[in-house]
């Protein structure tokens, strides 16, 4: 996501949370996810519920290009990520 603009990386975060289905609760205000509050932050965490949603299946983790598949536990304070 580091080298994606923040309208692109948007769009992604507006399809994974309404025609794609992601579960996307914990990045709404209030919520354990929604802080920092920033496109880059939601988006991770909306393409991770997407990319488990879908079975971890590849292909379904790259939002053309705004996304890519990573080791690391993004997972931070309350917020827990669902791939976790």
């Amino acid at each position: 996501m580091g080298g994606v603009d923040s309208r692109t990386l948007q769009a992604a975060l507006d399809w994974a949370c309404g025609p794609g289905q992601a579960n996307c609760t914990e990045i709404q205000p209030g919520e354990s996810c929604f802080k920092p509050n920033n496109v880059k932050s939601h988006a991770s965490y909306a393409f991770d519920s997407y990319y488990q949603k879908e079975g971890k299946v590849a292909g379904s983790c790259d939002f053309k290009g705004a996304a890519m598949i990573t080791t690391t536990d993004p997972s931070h304070g309350d917020c827990i990520f669902p791939g976790r």
